[in-house]
């Protein structure tokens, strides 16, 4: 349901201003960033998501992600609801990515590489199962334990579950390769791509991170969620400035993907690479669903 959801989102749009970035230091920790997220329908909802970003919550076995979302009536301003921001962010995450995959995955796509063994990790493998016919699943992560634990989560839900422990070696396996890793350099190389892979890049939001290198752009063809990412992406502000990327080599975002102003895969060979940073648009989208929804029990009830 999120996944049709944004596809409407993303199709008949809404207003959503350039989010707020701001440097929060963090003591001895690595520096948070504060993030200020408003969309609005007119006539219809706003809302605004605040979410803290802070990488090193990980030593303090804290979610890196802490955030609240307040949606409001567009009529009256009037507070409806507070949501998860957490969850929310998690979940509107991995149905953007199946949303992409729908596009630019293969259809045939069966075996899913999870780079990273966090809580998105579980909702992604999810999200991909409900756009592609997924039968196995591959998890790495930098932390082993983890790994093995997320592995046997999935064991529940998917035929094949197996942990990788080389990327690269997974990756010659994979038809979709999932990074969402908040690492400042390159875990994927462009090089061990085959094929008609899929990429598909969630976790850098900012210029000093990178899931994947240069090569990787110049052999993919390169979407991404919103023009947004171009400038708060490392994965594409980096190639970009090396010249490894250029601007007129971005194929679409999802807006032009979802209204078929680009068709998307082309051929079965294809590599695609999909960059998200994550939007506004696609908080309003959730926030709307989880609210209509739980008004609808309600009435029910």
């Amino acid at each position: 349901m999120l996944v049709e959801a944004l596809r409407v989102m993303f199709r008949e749009g809404c207003e959503a201003p350039l989010r707020h970035h701001h440097e929060i230091a963090a003591g001895g920790a690595p520096s948070g960033t504060m993030l200020l997220m408003p969309a609005w329908i007119p006539g219809r909802y706003l809302g605004v998501k605040l979410a803290n970003v802070f990488p090193g919550n990980g030593a303090r076995a804290l979610p890196a992600v802490q955030a609240l979302y307040i949606l409001c009536s567009g009529e009256t301003g009037e507070v409806l609801a507070t949501l998860d921001g957490n969850e929310l962010t998690a979940r509107r995450t991995v149905a953007a990515s199946a949303l992409a995959a729908a596009c630019l995955a293969r259809r045939d796509s069966e075996t899913l590489l999870l780079v990273g063994a966090g809580r998105l990790a579980k909702l992604m493998a999810q999200a991909h199962a409900a756009v592609r016919p997924l039968r196995h699943i591959m998890v790495w992560g930098r932390d082993a334990a983890k790994a093995a634990a997320l592995a046997g989560e999935l064991r529940d839900a998917f035929a094949q579950v197996s942990v990788a422990d080389d990327i690269a070696s997974a990756m010659a396996r994979a038809d979709i390769v999932s990074c969402m890793t908040l690492s400042r350099e390159p875990l994927v190389h462009g090089a061990w791509l085959q094929p008609g892979t899929h990429l598909d890049l969630v976790g850098g939001f900012r210029p000093d991170m990178r899931e994947t290198d240069d090569e990787a752009v110049r052999r993919a063809s390169v979407f991404i969620d919103t023009p947004g990412a171009i400038h708060e992406a490392g994965d594409i502000a980096a190639p970009l400035a090396t010249g490894a990327l250029a601007l007129d080599d971005i194929r679409a975002d999802l807006a032009a993907l979802v209204r078929a102003a680009h068709p998307g895969r082309t051929d079965e060979k294809e590599i695609t690479l999909f960059k998200s940073v994550g939007a506004a648009q696609e908080d309003l989208a959730a926030a709307i669903l989880c609210y209509e929804r739980a008004l609808a029990r309600r009435e029910a009830a």
